[in-house]
């Protein structure tokens, strides 16, 4: 709640490239109004003098400041369920209904409070190079920034007072501009669509805006759009295109336009080729027979003053020109968006807000945290306020109203690693001397899944917590390791709410095959394999061999769907499509870790886990090979005891024992600074089978060995260090050091090679010299038997490696 406040109290300088308090705003404001203020604000912002600041009220300046807060009110469009009474995210949203329950989705524009994680669009993107982080994450977010060099545009709309701004990266393409595409959101679609096209343009924005953006942005296969029948002109040309909508364009990105290019760009392309619009090369080397061309090489044609330049030339005087003649500017664009921040739900931290006039305030240090109320039930109101709207007596000291939404999880986990630096501090969240000493994590392990949320949103704080100077750091993580995904099968069951319909996954497939389905009722329905969403059931109500769903447990464990009829194929099975998925408690396929503890214990389970495979790749679970790992841990136990009977010697190791001990050492060591955990397991394993065939029950081998696994099965290291006579936590001790000295070797076994074939072995110590070793081997009985006394052409020795004779 804190850093929320310090988060809406300031506001990002673009001069300084950094975040300020709120206050140096105002009084930049009061001395000479906005004009001369580079500010990461709302796109809406209006131009102000100092003397129409001063003039506001004060309710007007905190609207107005409101635009530069980086965590603000704005309306933004989300989705919503009425049936639900709630918001659903994108991820929660299919074909426009929602995954739990199949309710229709609808778009709405709602008050939300948003973080202006786009000021520091340009740091998050450069801070990638300074930071040891996985390539793929680095990509990802580089993706998610979405950084792009370009120029907008003005096209005119002919026939009307409007004019479209495209933004563009490819200005040297405008030439083979052939149709302009808006968003089906953009607000000028209503304005200029003409009366024979309104109804088909209605009815495709209808539906396409239920579909969510991430939907929108990749079925890259799926083509569709409708005519306006307005025409717009292109600014270098001067000739009409044709204005269309698709839904491929965001109203939230660049701005809500395209200009149509087929030569250049495949998605262009595609939408000229189905709607049979032109396709205009604009460079000399381009073949379009099949496809795009977005390659710049070659020189221009069609291009009017373009033409005959390279792509060098042509962007730079494409670029003079738009800015001589007015009709557009440089830009530099950004697909990130800002953060909705906001829940409507009751779990989550409520926000430190009351409103006065509308306007939101800000509770006092000393009034904080803000606790969440009772709630009689936490569900949307009657009227669809979120839960904390059924609190009765919920007020602000001075009667207002608090804010609703409560904030989202990444809310916490975007700071709570600074946090552990000085956990019991209760003045601060961590001191500066802390803050000091630990400076940031050195080391971290998280999900790939997260590379776009958690990981980045921590950056982006950790970004403004150094601009405060409240944290020495502006990257709060210098090495991120990902953790492969343990897997485990799940079982999808296709549902379409729209019908109120299951049906078995055999008859989705056949008829995706034949083009028919195997039950009359369901043809009389008219619907198709599109219409289904896939939902989850419990992997232990469908049978592992046939596939088959126990509708009537279904039922039960998904109540969303009970009232839903259910269509099974020819033989009376409904049939789940079976798929490898992360454990997951929405995919219903969670193995419950209490059953495995408690049958082989914690450390079993741990180190069995770590004994999948390597640490960064994803693995499916098996618990074939645990059985493996709880015979490990009973042998070793039993290096310990004489039947029942704890028993250690405190006699003398053997060089052998030691040598054991000290490659274990080594071993660990070098696997722990490669993270990999698998292989230390597998070498616990091998270790314990020797001192066990050694029958090796000595102090000074057990009690390092012990410390060594004590990492990898704290409960039973523990347990046995008190039984050696410890009484502080083995957490405590020191890990052992490797000596050299235990693995030197006096001897060495050779394999003896006679052209290319093993004869025979052969030991010599490791000191002896070449010439030596070479009399003995060429001595040997065996050797001479295979060399039939006849002298080699060469002996080639390997020193510790390999004797080889050619003959």
């Amino acid at each position: 709640m804190w850093i929320f406040k310090q988060l809406y109290n300031s506001w990002f300088n673009n001069d300084t490239n950094k975040a300020e308090p709120i206050d140096t705003l105002v009084e930049k404001f009061a001395l000479s109004g906005n004009q001369d203020v580079h500010a990461a604000c709302d796109d809406d912002t209006p131009t102000f003098s100092a003397q129409q600041w001063n003039d506001m009220t004060s309710d007007q300046r905190e609207q107005m400041l409101l635009k530069y807060r980086l965590t603000y009110i704005s309306e933004a469009s989300v989705n919503w369920c009425p049936a639900l009474g709630t918001v659903l995210s994108n991820d929660e949203v299919k074909d426009g209904f929602s995954e739990r329950g199949g309710h229709p989705v609808i778009k709405k524009k709602m008050p939300q409070w948003s973080m202006r994680i786009t000021a520091y669009a340009d740091r998050l993107l450069y801070g990638l190079d300074t930071i040891d982080w996985p390539e793929s994450i680095k990509e990802m977010q580089r993706n998610w920034i979405g950084k792009s060099v370009g120029a907008e545009v003005d096209f005119a709309v002919a026939g009307h007072d409007a004019t479209i701004r495209v933004f563009t990266t490819r200005l040297d393409t405008i030439y083979g501009v052939t149709f302009m595409t808006l968003a089906p959101e953009n607000e000028l679609v209503q304005q200029i669509t003409t009366a024979p096209q309104r109804a088909e343009v209605e009815a495709y924005v209808a539906e396409a805006i239920n579909r969510s953006e991430r939907e929108r942005m990749s079925d890259v296969k799926r083509v569709s759009g409708a005519f306006t029948g307005a025409h717009a002109i292109n600014p270098f040309s001067g000739e009409q295109v044709p204005i269309w909508i698709g839904d491929y364009v965001l109203a939230g990105y660049g701005t809500g336009a395209v200009m149509g290019v087929p030569s250049g760009d495949q998605r262009d392309y595609d939408f000229a080729r189905h709607f049979d619009l032109p396709i205009v090369p604009v460079y000399d080397s381009m073949n379009l027979d099949e496809q795009a061309d977005p390659t710049k090489t070659g020189k221009m044609i069609n291009s009017g003053i373009l033409d005959g330049l390279s792509y060098e030339d042509a962007i730079e005087k494409a670029l003079n020109y738009v800015e001589e003649k007015g009709i557009g500017t440089r830009k530099v664009n950004f697909r990130l968006r800002d953060a909705i921040f906001g829940r409507q739900r009751y779990w989550g931290e409520p926000l430190p807000v009351y409103y006065e006039n509308g306007i939101p305030q800000l509770l006092e240090d000393d009034q904080l945290p803000l606790e969440l109320p009772e709630v009689d039930k936490f569900l949307p109101t009657e009227t669809g306020e979120p839960p904390l709207g059924r609190a009765e007596d919920w007020k602000a000291p001075n009667g207002g109203n608090f804010e609703l939404t409560t904030m989202p999880g990444w809310a916490g986990s975007s700071w709570y690693f600074f946090r552990y630096m000085d956990p019991t501090n209760d003045q601060e969240f961590a001191s500066e001397e802390a803050m000091s000493y630990w400076k940031e994590v050195d080391f971290y392990m998280g999900g790939s899944e997260h590379a776009t949320g958690h990981l980045l949103y921590s950056r982006f704080w950790t970004k403004f917590l150094y601009d405060m100077g409240l944290v020495p750091v502006d990257e709060y993580a210098k090495k991120l390791i990902n953790q492969g995904m343990i897997g485990h099968h799940s079982y999808r069951v296709k549902i379409s709410g729209k019908h109120k319909i299951a049906v078995s996954a055999d008859l989705i497939t056949q008829y995706e095959t034949e083009k028919t389905w195997a039950l009359d009722p369901l043809n009389a329905l008219e619907v198709s394999p599109s219409d289904f969403i896939d939902v989850f059931a419990p992997v232990d109500i469908v049978d592992d061999k046939t596939k088959a769903l126990s509708i009537d447990r279904f039922k039960v464990e998904r109540p969303d769907y009970g009232s839903f009829t259910y269509y099974a194929n020819a033989n009376g099975h409904f049939l789940c499509e079976e798929m490898m998925d992360k454990m997951s408690k929405s995919k219903y396929n969670v193995v419950n870790p209490d059953d495995l503890i408690e049958k082989y214990g914690a450390d079993t389970l741990r180190m069995y886990e770590m004994f999948l495979g390597p640490i960064e790749q994803s693995k499916p679970w098996n618990t074939n090979g645990i059985d493996g790992v709880f015979k490990f841990v009973k042998k070793y136990w039993r290096l310990f005891h004489e039947g029942d009977v704890f028993s250690v010697s405190d006699e003398v190791p053997t060089p052998e024992e030691m040598k054991i001990l000290h490659r274990t050492i080594k071993k660990t060591q070098d696997d722990i600074e490669r993270l990999s955990l698998n292989t230390s397991v597998s070498g616990f394993m091998i270790t314990v089978n020797e001192l066990g065939t050694l029958k090796c029950n000595k102090r000074a081998i057990l009690e390092p060995l012990t410390i060594l696994i004590a990492p990898f099965a704290p409960h039973l290291a523990e347990e046995v260090w008190s039984l050696l006579g410890h009484t502080e936590s083995i957490a405590n001790a020191q890990m052992p050091t490797f000596d050299e000295q235990y693995l030197k070797e006096d001897a060495f076994e050779y394999p003896i090679m006679i052209n290319g074939k093993l004869r025979t072995k052969m030991t010599f110590g490791v000191d002896m010299p070449q010439g030596d070793i070479q009399k003995q081997v060429l001595a040997s009985d065996i050797v001479l038997k295979w060399t039939e006394g006849k002298a080699p052409k060469k002996v080639i020795i390997v020193p510790k490696k390999i004797v080889n004779i050619v003959i």
